[in-house]
């Protein structure tokens, strides 16, 4: 009995070691891993990632921004002739190919009043405020004959072009200052004039003859002597302002 019982103790003892060989190895690998390896997965390290990286993409923008105002700000136009903008748009306009963000399939009927608010950017930029080389100046001919039409003249609309509020209304004031400037052409409506709206043949425009009641001795207005004012109106009036009637 006893020598039976001592051998199901070996035989468990010999399975527990085989049971337990597993767990042992788990441990150790958790032993040899780096004490900087589980927390990197938690939340509080990846939201601190996420901020840095915005921080670091706000800073790469600014940095871009200064830099493309420090090379064209003195010649804008500049920018359109050079290997850069070649490289990016090609021969097309800065807003072809631009499609905003909105909800649904309708896009609504104006753009948002600007993409830039302090320090924060819009997920999805104007053509004009994505791009920090594009300035608006009235001197960057080439820019602005891009938002306006050949066949009629007129501006496009922000709708069709995508630019914010913004950066539309200073593409209006360039764009009139280079037209008063003489640096883009503007047409003039023309009108076909006739010999009658510049004759003084007609009444409208004709010596208009003096009265015949001056001429007369009469009075300017023909019924100003004929008027005769009421008594009992008159009474009332006097009765009303007798303490003030000297």
């Amino acid at each position: 009995m006893a020598a039976t019982v001592q051998c199901f103790g070996k035989a468990y003892v010999r399975l527990s070691q085989f049971s337990f060989l597993p767990l042992r190895q788990f441990q150790s690998s958790l032993q040899r891993l780096p004490v900087m390896a589980s927390p990197r997965f938690s939340p509080f390290v990846l939201t601190r990632h996420l901020f840095l990286k915005a921080a670091s993409l706000k800073e790469a923008y600014a940095a871009q921004t200064a830099d493309g105002l420090a090379r064209y700000k003195d010649r804008p136009e500049d920018y359109l002739e050079s290997e850069e903008y070649i490289e990016r748009y090609g021969t097309n306009p800065v807003w072809a190919g631009y499609r905003r963000n909105h909800k649904g399939g309708i896009p609504p009927q104006k753009t948002r009043k600007t993409c830039i608010r302090g320090d924060k950017i819009s997920g999805n930029p104007c053509p004009i405020c994505r791009d920090p080389n594009v300035i608006i100046h009235p001197q960057n001919v080439k820019l602005l004959q891009q938002f306006i039409s050949p066949h009629t003249g007129t501006v496009y609309d922000p709708s069709q072009t995508g630019v914010c509020q913004k950066q539309q209304k200073k593409m209006y004031e360039a764009i009139n200052t280079a037209q008063d400037h003489g640096l883009l052409p503007f047409q003039i409506p023309y009108v076909e004039l006739s010999g009658e709206d510049y004759s003084n043949s007609h009444n409208a425009v004709g010596s208009t003859p003096p009265p015949s009641c001056l001429t007369s001795g009469d009075p300017w207005y023909k019924w100003y002597n004929k008027i005769t004012p009421d008594e009992k109106e008159v009474a009332k009036v006097r009765k009303m302002y007798k303490a003030f009637l000297s």
